[in-house]
């Protein structure tokens, strides 16, 4: 066995391509990833700052102070074409047509309405289909702004001090006492993310070199020398698992310690409290932990991505089978991502998922060790039955010369 690691080992260092995948491509994913995130999330929210839209207002004198207020808004621009707008039906054809990007259509007098003590509509006009979906929100707070300034100075007039106003129109005020740390806050919105990245990567660190190991040898012809060698089918078997457990171990080594090393360059250059208050409190023994429930997932990958190349007659078939394992492992990794989906001695029972839940529960720092035992056991039990299974697969003569 410890022969067949040793000649597969070797093979695996020779080839560029599968040491891009297992080495290269886990220390550059983190940086690549959060660099081009933040890039992305950068340059959009600097474009939507910065972008100015076209407007119409119809009746804008009724609520002058209002209209005067969008005007003077740095993200709108009063159209100043030839077309006169009238009414709603007016805005709606120009904004479709592209004229504006947003219309507003004031009715009547917002101040004789409330003297009237009725409540005056107006309406905005956009696509909200498009990305500058955020106009309503920004017309609706300038609209809040005036119209509470009506209300303040009427019951002013009535009699009723800014005091009294206060208390007769929010009676009751609900104060948030947040129990989760940043950490845990944080935590719970990225979290989940984390093992989205880590797994399959540690799939990757397997699938590449199996196929190798198990249709190259089949298309290359040695796999008749390997098993005329005086080594039974498991001790071959064995060494192949071996070597993709190694490869994949590395994936998942590599991979661990670039997400700590970039994780302490973001502490270290990125300046966001949050984001330093939540991670910096991220510590090796945890780190440590994500690797150790990563070991039996990896034993998992290769012993079914070895079980799947065995079965393959060619290279590209191997391929094409490794397809729809790569979809079946992102599925139960979806489902961590779900709503009130979280560890428990039941959910600690399903294969891959349970590792992705204790993965963001470690990121939150809110990890029950008691539940990580019982899923590392899991794990290991699943690994070791697939194990067994590639084994039996192997001694298989319909399955090794199809």
């Amino acid at each position: 066995m410890f022969e067949v690691f040793k000649k597969e080992l070797k093979e695996l260092l020779r080839d560029r391509k599968t040491l891009i995948f297992v080495v290269a491509l886990p220390v550059a994913i983190f940086p690549l990833l959060f660099a081009v995130m933040a890039f992305i999330s950068s340059q959009a929210a600097l474009e939507a700052e910065q972008e100015v839209h076209t407007y119409a207002i119809i009746n804008g004198n009724y609520a002058q102070d209002f209209t005067d207020k969008v005007f003077y808004h740095k993200s709108f621009a009063l159209y100043k074409g030839d077309e006169t707008f009238n009414t709603v039906e007016d805005l709606t054809k120009a904004v479709k047509a592209g004229t504006i990007d947003m219309g507003i259509y004031l009715p009547s007098d917002a101040k004789q309405t409330l003297d009237d003590a009725k409540q005056s509509e107006w309406q905005v006009v956009y696509n909200d289909a498009k990305a500058i979906n955020f106009l309503f929100d920004r017309v609706k707070e300038l609209a809040k702004e005036y119209g509470d300034t009506l209300r303040t100075n009427k019951l002013l007039s009535f009699g009723v001090s800014e005091e009294q106003q206060a208390a007769i129109i929010e009676p009751i005020k609900v104060v948030k006492v947040d129990t989760a740390d940043k950490r845990e806050n944080l935590g719970e919105k990225i979290g989940g993310f984390i093992p989205y990245l880590l797994i399959p990567l540690v799939l990757m660190g397997a699938t590449y070199p199996a196929i190798d190991l198990g249709a190259g040898e089949k298309e290359r012809g040695t796999l008749e020398t390997l098993l005329l060698t005086p080594i039974t089918r498991t001790q071959l078997v064995l060494g192949k698992f071996v070597t993709l457990l190694a490869s994949s171990i590395a994936t998942t080594t590599i991979t661990v310690l670039s997400m700590g090393v970039w994780i302490s360059v973001a502490i270290a250059f990125v300046d966001l409290a949050v984001v330093k208050n939540a991670f910096s409190s991220l510590t090796v023994l945890d780190l440590g932990l994500i690797f150790v429930l990563l070991l039996p997932i990896a034993a998992i990958f290769s012993s079914l991505t070895l079980a799947i190349s065995i079965y393959a007659r060619t290279f590209k078939e191997a391929q094409n089978y490794m397809a729809p394992l790569s979809m079946g492992v992102i599925f139960p990794i979806m489902v961590a991502l779900m709503p009130n989906v979280e560890l428990t001695s039941k959910t600690a029972f399903i294969p891959v998922t349970n590792v992705a839940l204790a993965i963001k529960e470690i990121i939150k720092g809110t990890v029950d060790y008691t539940l990580v035992g019982l899923i590392f056991l899991a794990t290991v039990i699943v690994a070791g039955a697939l194990l067994a299974f590639c084994v039996k697969w192997f001694n298989k003569e319909d399955v090794l010369f199809r």
